[in-house]
């Protein structure tokens, strides 16, 4: 039997077929644009590390400077690592249940179709979880087989073209400020070293708590079908998108600190950003001004499509998360904030995200002031 819950190579090739191709420029403009991008992802991170006050323990992570297609196989091979715990909790009977309730060559179509419109919207990422074949060709992997490296940083190139160019502002500018927010994420897992362990052990228990019950998935498929409906009706940022439709009651107390935990690296990106922007990146207030509003902009079908795919809850992310770093910041400077990253019990809850004066009385109440 093919243990594979989803035709991972028909989702490859879904997404290439779908993909819009990038913006339309010349070879040497694009080679500019990469190198370029390479320069610059370096320089970032000597500020990142200087503002922060975190430097990387162990091997360095590379920078991959990437194009649509190349973004997609990349993040289909991380989501088929996420995918292995899902097949150690299944006996081969529950496998063959779970394929056909679900359907595996639909569920690559699917996760293809989702991952074509991210591929044209994705400006980088920190890949936390690849295959042992990804980091043995970035030379990270020992003579043991053991990965020495946390992850790997991909920039998009043509997305970050396209994106300075629709928004019109100045390209080095957009592209420090960018490799500023991506390096932020690399920095945080690169120097703290328990935080890719807590994030796997997360969705482990994610996992765990999945019910793979085909009636159960039926159930969750109803409800997704609601979501759906919402979407359509745009009826406000309350109804659910289809990936909260599709948890169990379990899935939900998980996700809800899987969630305080990416709107918290999320907003330490967006805060350091801007912190140290006004000294590298000149133009950041005018960067800054157009980027929310592109955020908050698209077609309808743009708007659609975020909802659907539960993007939305990404931009509250930044904004929440922001404004609990900015706060947690200016009271204790970026030493106290720091103390976040010392385990998974100083991390805040949801509800401290929304009140960092909680965070701060339970985390730093009973230690004496620190100052940046």
């Amino acid at each position: 039997m093919d243990a594979e819950l989803v035709d991972w190579e028909l989702a490859v090739t879904t997404a290439k077929k779908l993909v819009r191709p990038g913006p339309q420029i010349t070879r040497e403009q694009a080679a500019d644009v990469v190198a370029e991008l390479r320069r610059l992802a370096v320089e970032a991170e000597r500020h990142v590390e200087d503002y922060t006050h975190l430097s990387p323990v162990g091997a360095v992570t590379p920078i991959n400077v990437v194009d649509r297609p190349e973004w997609v196989r990349s993040n289909v091979a991380g989501l088929r690592v996420l995918t292995t715990p899902l097949l150690a909790k299944l006996s081969e009977q529950e496998r063959g249940r779970f394929s056909a309730a679900v359907g595996r060559r639909v569920t690559g179509v699917q996760l293809g179709t989702a991952l074509a419109y991210l591929a044209g919207k994705v400006l980088g990422q920190f890949e936390v979880f690849l295959p042992p074949q990804e980091y043995l060709a970035d030379g990270l992997v020992g003579a043991d087989g053991v990965s020495m490296a946390t992850g790997r940083l991909s920039l998009v190139a043509p997305n970050i073209a396209h994106a300075e160019a629709t928004m019109g502002v100045v390209p080095r500018d957009f592209r420090m400020w960018v490799c500023l927010h991506e390096q932020t994420h690399r920095t945080q897992f690169t120097a703290v070293p328990w935080l890719r362990g807590h994030l796997e052990s997360e969705i482990s228990a994610f996992i765990q708590a999945t019910d793979l019950d085909p009636d159960v998935l039926a159930d969750r498929v109803r409800s997704a079908v609601t979501a759906v409906r919402g979407a359509v009706f745009d009826r406000g940022p309350d109804s659910p998108s289809v990936v909260e439709a599709l948890q169990t009651p379990a899935q939900r107390a998980v996700l809800d600190r899987l969630q305080a935990l990416m709107t918290l690296l999320e907003g330490h990106a967006d805060q350091v950003m801007d912190a140290v922007g006004p000294r590298v990146v000149p133009t950041v207030a005018d960067i800054r001004s157009r980027f929310e509003g592109r955020r908050d902009g698209g077609s309808p079908i743009d708007r659609f499509v975020r909802r659907l795919l539960g993007l939305d809850l990404k931009m509250q992310q930044y904004r929440q998360g922001g404004a609990f770093v900015r706060a947690v910041v200016s009271e204790a400077g970026v030493g106290g904030f720091n103390v976040v990253w010392e385990s998974p019990t100083t991390l805040p809850t949801r509800a401290e995200l929304t009140a960092p004066t909680a965070w701060m009385q339970r985390v730093l109440g009973s230690r004496p002031s620190i100052s940046a």
